[in-house]
C-alpha cells in the first residue's frame, strides 16, 4: 500500500526545522509532503535548502487546517493511505508501521490515530487527542488520558487498540478513498473540531475509527493559538455547534438545542469573571456565526443523515462537565 505523510505548514519555519528531521528519518516507506499554506516566514526557503527529499505543495494562501489539507491531499497523487501530521510533532522510530497495519487488517477502518503524548513532558498525555477521544451528549470532547483540562500521566493504562469516537488530527492516518468519498474535512471550519466531525461522519457512514497506541508521537501543541485565545474560543464553540447540527441524531439534537445555550452562557460568564471579556465575546460571535450558517448546515445535515447507516456507540450519554465538577477527572472514572 502506498502512503504519504502530509504536514500542513503556515509560517512554521521553526517547527519544521525542529520536528521535520524526525519525520524524514523515521517514516521509512512513506513519501513526505509539506503543504505550505501561503507562508511568508521563510518556510519554503528552508525546505529547499535543508529538506531536498521532501516534496512541497505550495498553496496560494492560508486556507486553514481543514481546507488546506483537502487541497493538499487532492494534489499529492495516488496514495492508499494518507497521514495528516501536525508540524509540531516529533515522530520516533516505529511510529508509522502500526497505523498501516491497522488499516491493512480491516477494510472497514477508515481512520487510525496515534497515542499523543506531550513533547514538553513526555510522561503525560497531550491535550489534543491523548489515547483516543469521545464526546458527551452535549458535544464536549474528552479523551482516554484527558478530561477537560485534566491530563493524566501515561502509565500504559490506555495502551489497548480499540474503536473510539475520534482520534487526534495531530497524527491521523486515513484511508484516502473514504476520506474523499466523505468530502474530507469541513473547509468552513477553518481549524478546530474538523477531525472530530470527520470521524463522526465516518462512523455514520458505517466505518470504524481506531486508536493504535503502539504508534506514539510527541506533540508540542498550542503552537498556533493559545488556549485562552479569543480566536481559538470562537472556532471551538462555533465549529462544535456546527458539527452537532450536521451529525447528531434527532434526539441528541433536541437535547443540545435546549441545554447548550445555558452551558455556553455559563462559559461566557466564566470568561468575564476570569477577566477574559474577549473570550466571552467570542462565545457570542460563535452563536451568531452558527445561526448565519443555518441554511447551509441544514443542507449538509440532510445529506449526512439521509445516508447514515448507524449511530456511533461511542457518544457518552451524560455531561462530562458535571462529572468533572463532582471530582471525576480521569477517563476510567467516567467510562
Amino acid at each position: 500500500m502506498k502512503i504519504a505523510v502530509v504536514i500542513l505548514n503556515y509560517n512554521g519555519q521553526e517547527h519544521l526545522r525542529h520536528y521535520l528531521p524526525s519525520v524524514v528519518e523515521n517514516s521509512a516507506g512513506a513519501d513526505i509532503v509539506v503543504a505550505d499554506n501561503g507562508s511568508t516566514d521563510g518556510s519554503l526557503a528552508l525546505l529547499a535548502a535543508e529538506f531536498s527529499s521532501v516534496r512541497v505543495v505550495a498553496l496560494d494562501k492560508n486556507y486553514g487546517f481543514a481546507e488546506g489539507y483537502n487541497r493538499a491531499i487532492a494534489q499529492v497523487g495516488e496514495y492508499d493511505y494518507v497521514v495528516l501530521l501536525n508540524s509540531d510533532v516529533y515522530t520516533p522510530e516505529g511510529w508509522l508501521q502500526p497505523l498501516m497495519a491497522q488499516l491493512d487488517s480491516d477494510s472497514t477502518i477508515a481512520a487510525v490515530g496515534s497515542k499523543v503524548l506531550s513533547d514538553t513532558d513526555r510522561t503525560k498525555f497531550e491535550y489534543a487527542g491523548a489515547s483516543g477521544g469521545f464526546i458527551d451528549y452535549l458535544g464536549y470532547p474528552f479523551c482516554r488520558g484527558r478530561v477537560l483540562s485534566e491530563l493524566e500521566e501515561d502509565r500504559g493504562q490506555y495502551d489497548d487498540a480499540r474503536e473510539v469516537f475520534w482520534v487526534s488530527g495531530a497524527a491521523i492516518c486515513v484511508r484516502r478513498s473514504i476520506y474523499e468519498q466523505l468530502g474530507g474535512l469541513c473547509g468552513r471550519f477553518f481549524a478546530h473540531m474538523e477531525e472530530i466531525d470527520l470521524c463522526w461522519r465516518m462512523q455514520l457512514a458505517g466505518y470504524k475509527v481506531v486508536i493504535e497506541p503502539k504508534s506514539v508521537v510527541y506533540h508540542l501543541g498550542g503552537g498556533t493559538l493559545a488556549a485562552n485565545s479569543p480566536r481559538k474560543i470562537l472556532l471551538n464553540h462555533r465549529n462544535n455547534l456546527a458539527m452537532l447540527f450536521r451529525c447528531a441524531s434527532p434526539l441528541q439534537r433536541v437535547v443540545v438545542a435546549i441545554v447548550r445555550p445555558m452551558t455556553d452562557f455559563a462559559a461566557a460568564m466564566g470568561y468575564i469573571l476570569g477577566g477574559n471579556k474577549e473570550g466571552a465575546r467570542s462565545v457570542l460571535i460563535a452563536w451568531r456565526d452558527f445561526i448565519r450558517w443555518h441554511k447551509v448546515l441544514a443542507a449538509e445535515r440532510q445529506q449526512i443523515r439521509s445516508t447514515a447507516k448507524r449511530e456511533s456507540p461511542y457518544i457518552y450519554k451524560g455531561m462530562i462537565v458535571l462529572r468533572y465538577l463532582f471530582g471525576k477527572r480521569k477517563f476510567d472514572n467516567i467510562i
